[in-house]
């Protein structure tokens, strides 16, 4: 499900701690806090961010990607049920 509505852009961009009720806090872990995350094509922040305050999704399937100059893009699909999400980000270094 690819939504590219503003009010998609919205929704990915409050904090996961805002408690909507048809909304699923998604989280990330890793360690290069100045990746750039983008869920559906929408950018999001770093992962910095995305660790500390969390991105509130709607209901559905969301593709995740995690992306940092000299490093494999990270991809993942996940789905947003309710239950909280956090995902353990790993970027692989592009050899030389």
């Amino acid at each position: 499900m690819t939504m590219r509505r503003p009010e998609l852009l919205f929704l990915l961009l409050l904090p996961a701690s805002c408690g909507a009720a048809a909304t699923t806090s998604l989280h990330l872990r890793g360690d290069l806090a100045d990746a750039s995350v983008t869920i559906d094509d929408q950018d999001v922040g770093t992962l910095r961010h995305v660790a500390k305050h969390g991105v509130a999704l709607p209901p559905g399937q969301h593709r995740l990607t995690v992306e940092k100059q000299g490093y494999f893009s990270f991809d993942r699909l996940v789905e947003a049920k309710g239950q909280p999400i956090t995902v353990d980000v790993k970027l692989d270094p592009v050899p030389d």
